[in-house]
């Protein structure tokens, strides 16, 4: 059984107990992952194709380590002018080996960090909108106040100055 899984924008191919360098994952050492963007699965004679990904396939994997890779030279230079420039580049990779691959059923564990931001967003979306006579106009800028005007419904307000806004809308 192998599966062709998206990690970190690029596509590998991999089977079960397989390590892979990947581009560095955010998660320390030894810290449980999973994967979401399963593109294809083969499971014998059977191939699942997914149209971009595969609904409810599931990649789980372990970070073992963090490392960098070789070290890359970057040499530029123009002939018979006297320029050259080197350039060393080392990358930052994090090995993985897979786990268990799932080809239907599986839900991606949310962490702490991201539920809170989900919560707080909806908050934000959901937070009733304050008058906007207890707040200090003066501050917003003239698109704001504009913007204020045409939900208000005033006419003309294209044409006027910040001032004249203020007025308006107090």
């Amino acid at each position: 059984m192998y599966a062709i899984v998206e990690i970190a924008g690029q596509q590998f191919k991999i089977a079960k107990d397989q390590k892979v360098f990947v581009h560095r994952l955010s998660d320390d050492e030894g810290a449980k992952v999973s994967f979401d963007r399963v593109l294809l699965i083969e499971d014998g004679d059977t191939i699942t194709l997914g149209a971009p990904a595969i609904e409810g396939a599931l990649v789980g994997a372990t970070i073992t380590r963090h490392l960098k890779g070789d070290k890359v030279i970057v040499f530029k230079k123009k002939r018979r002018k006297g320029y050259q420039k080197k350039n060393g580049h080392r990358q930052y990779f994090s090995e993985i080996v897979i786990d268990s691959i799932v080809a239907s059923g599986a839900k991606k564990e949310i962490s702490k960090k991201a539920e809170v931001k989900a919560a707080s967003v909806v908050e934000k979306k959901s937070a009733p909108k304050t008058e906007v006579d207890t707040l200090d106009l003066s501050t917003k800028t003239v698109a704001e106040l504009r913007e204020m005007a045409k939900e208000r419904g005033l006419e003309g307000y294209s044409s006027l100055k910040k001032a004249e806004l203020i007025d308006a809308l107090s």
